[in-house]
């Protein structure tokens, strides 16, 4: 903090911060972003919790990030495609089998549907759904920077893309409603659902459409809603958004704990410390329960409810089911998420109960990018693997944080055991005391760590991305602080929106 005053603080060092920060000091603001930690990045980090791998600890992929924003910026990022969209094992009539899904299916695909299901009428199902999906993601991502649209501009632009049945499916009923009557087998099913969960405790046919609102941002990142794999692991995407963000002139600080935040509508003060900083405007990146905390105001804490797993293997284990290893791990692999399994695992978890076999999805970040391997580990055939568990909420590790880890480590070792030909225990590596090289970290964890309210990664329910009122979705009660973080709307995920629509509200000011 070389001054005693700036156009604008951005409280959090997180990359929706860095990305306002970048845009807000190339348009000539004097800028600084706080960081309480001793680096940028939030959850957008890479670390080295065993020896001869820097993976990505928390976010993991990227689908959100508009190429608007990278061209802006000059971003100079290796943002990789997966070979494979999915694969999901499943035992039928006592047969190991699954369904393999190719990033832009194909015969293959089509013959894996087949097999699973016995037709190719599901195939055709999945392709039509899917394809009306393409259509609402190419309507609505681009308006994703730009001031929010009506609802009704939104329809006009789904209807017009898609037509009224899908805006009434994907905007005004329960998703499961649309599923089970759109599909009939239950594994595919559930390979649909899941995107629709991913970091959202809530039933699939719950009337308040929160499933609905996840399923769509995971569906229309960049006008494709493909999940790209960061070369290098995310820390390098915050590396270089640090980098353009210092380069156009924003001062960054870490190490720098924001304890208060006074706005009045045309200035502010921002305490760090014994020292407060003057402000034209503030820009929150952290979530705006901690905001509130800030501001001396009470706030509702948001629910997190997921688990994440980080694994290093000496190998890849071989699956009953016959596919190459290197193909059902490629992309998501997805694990006791059948449409069923799902919907069970909620009411369970609501219960206060966890799953025998809890569900979950995992990927293998170093078969589309093994740079983040030491050589020597590359060259005798290690891999890292990466596992999001879902519906599980903070409020089942109150009381043993770490024992219900291990538990929950164990629960899915189990699970993925059921369809490997070699236990996954005797294929993780295990560093130089002879300890499996296995991590975790649950909401509690997150909190802690990142202080994201309850573990919530999106902090707070994601909304719909339009609006009646107008604005950017950043803005707050007061007019010249706004949220740039993903608790904005439009905000969640690795896309730098937040931070790029919390820019144009203070330049457009």
């Amino acid at each position: 903090m070389n001054k005693d005053s700036y156009d604008v603080v951005v409280v959090g060092g997180g990359h929706n911060a860095l990305v306002a920060a970048a845009y807000l000091a190339k348009a000539g603001r004097s800028v600084v972003v706080l960081e309480r930690l001793g680096h940028t990045g939030g959850a957008a980090v890479s670390a080295s919790p065993f020896p001869g791998v820097r993976l990505s600890r928390y976010s993991y992929l990227v689908s959100l990030l508009p190429d608007r924003i990278v061209e802006d910026l000059g971003l100079r990022l290796d943002l990789r495609s997966r070979a494979v969209s999915s694969y999901t094992p499943t035992v039928r009539d006592g047969r190991a089998t699954g369904l393999l899904v190719e990033r832009d299916p194909g015969p293959v695909t089509a013959e894996s549907f087949r097999a699973l299901t016995g037709s190719d009428v599901e195939f055709g199902r999945w392709q039509e759904f899917y394809g009306d999906l393409a259509r609402v993601a190419r309507a609505l991502a681009p308006t994703m920077l730009d001031p929010l649209p009506s609802t009704a501009a939104a329809r006009d632009l789904v209807v017009g893309a898609a037509g009224e049945n899908v805006w009434r499916q994907i905007f005004e009923r329960p998703l499961g409603e649309v599923i089970e009557e759109t599909f009939t087998d239950d594994l595919v099913r559930g390979v649909v659902a899941t995107d629709a969960l991913i970091g959202t405790h809530t039933s699939l046919g719950s009337p308040d459409l929160l499933a609905n609102r996840c399923f769509l941002y995971h569906l229309i990142g960049n006008a494709t809603g493909e999940w790209r794999v960061p070369a290098g692991g995310m820390g390098a995407v915050t590396a270089e958004l640090l980098r353009v963000a210092r380069s156009a002139g924003a001062e960054i600080v870490t190490g720098a704990e924001v304890t208060r935040v006074d706005v009045d509508g045309t200035s502010a003060e921002v305490t760090v410390g014994d020292r407060v900083i003057g402000a034209s405007h503030v820009l929150s990146g952290v979530a705006p329960a901690v905001l509130d905390r800030l501001r001396g105001r009470a706030a509702a804490v948001p629910v997190g409810a997921q688990l994440k797993i980080n694994v290093l293997l000496d190998r890849l284990p071989r699956l009953r089911s016959g596919v190459e290893p290197r193909q059902a791990f490629a992309g998501t692999f997805h694990l006791d998420e059948s449409y069923v399994e799902l919907e069970n695992a909620y009411q369970a978890s609501v219960s206060g109960k966890v799953p025998e076999f809890p569900p979950g999805e995992m990927y293998c970040h170093t078969l589309t990018d093994p740079s983040i391997l030491a050589p020597e580990l590359a060259a005798r055939g290690a891999h890292t693997l990466t596992l999001f568990g879902l519906h599980l909420p903070a409020a089942l590790f109150a009381e043993d944080n770490r024992g219900l880890c291990g538990d929950l480590i164990d629960r899915f070792m189990a699970g993925l055991d059921r369809h490997l030909i070699d236990p996954i225990a005797d294929c993780v590596a295990r560093d130089a005391d002879g300890n499996p090289c296995v991590e975790a970290r649950t909401p509690h964890d997150l909190e802690e760590e990142l202080r994201m309210p309850g573990g919530n990664i999106f902090h707070g329910d994601l909304s719909w991305p339009f609006a009646d009122e107008g604005g950017w979705g950043v803005e707050t009660d007061v007019a010249n602080l706004f949220v740039c973080g993903s608790g904005a709307r439009r905000g969640g995920g690795v896309s730098g929106i937040g931070g790029h629509n919390a820019a144009m509200a203070v330049l457009s000011r």
